[in-house]
């Protein structure tokens, strides 16, 4: 009776490990992953304070900004946004990436100091701060400040495009 049970456990023990080892051969365990949602609608943006929003240079500038942008291989087109929008502000993104952010007439940012290292982009002076998966890049020379916000899988030609009106549209301080 006793090596009956003894018998009994290791055959259910023999099982349960045989179907552990080759049980899961040829089946992925793990779900597929789902595709990225499509974006659809506006761009809902926060408020920012931006006391020179109203300014004839952000005006001109918003004025002369792309339709499009390019991104890699990918091109970004302008956005609407959504109600109610912050003033002087622009987006551009296509139904899976998030948004590249123009804001204009904002307030000197902190990070601005005398002993900044700042980048030079088609002859613009930039203020890289980065964020966790985007960087903002501020307008350090002109007379009046700009924020781009562009998400880490943007690469850098929205922020080329874009350096290229500033320096063609805003004056330098």
């Amino acid at each position: 009776m006793l090596v009956a049970a003894v018998a009994a456990v290791l055959l259910i023990v023999g099982v349960i490990i045989v179907s552990l080892v080759f049980g899961s051969r040829g089946r992925d365990r793990a779900s597929p992953t789902p595709p990225d949602p499509t974006r659809t609608g506006p761009v809902a943006l926060g408020p920012v304070i931006a006391p020179a929003a109203g300014s004839p240079e952000c005006g001109t500038l918003l004025t002369k900004l792309p339709a499009t942008l390019q991104s890699g291989s990918t091109v970004l087109a302008k956005v609407p946004l959504r109600e109610p929008a912050p003033p002087a502000t622009a987006a551009w993104a296509d139904q899976r990436a998030d948004p590249v952010v123009l804001r204009c007439g904002l307030d000197r940012p902190a990070e601005l100091t005398p002993t900044t290292t700042l980048r030079a982009v088609s002859g613009v002076s930039w203020l890289p701060v980065d964020g966790t998966d985007s960087t903002t890049w501020y307008l350090a020379d002109r007379t009046v400040y700009v924020a781009v916000t562009i998400p880490a899988t943007a690469g850098t030609g929205p922020l080329q495009d874009l350096s290229d009106l500033i320096g063609k549209t805003l004056p330098k301080k």
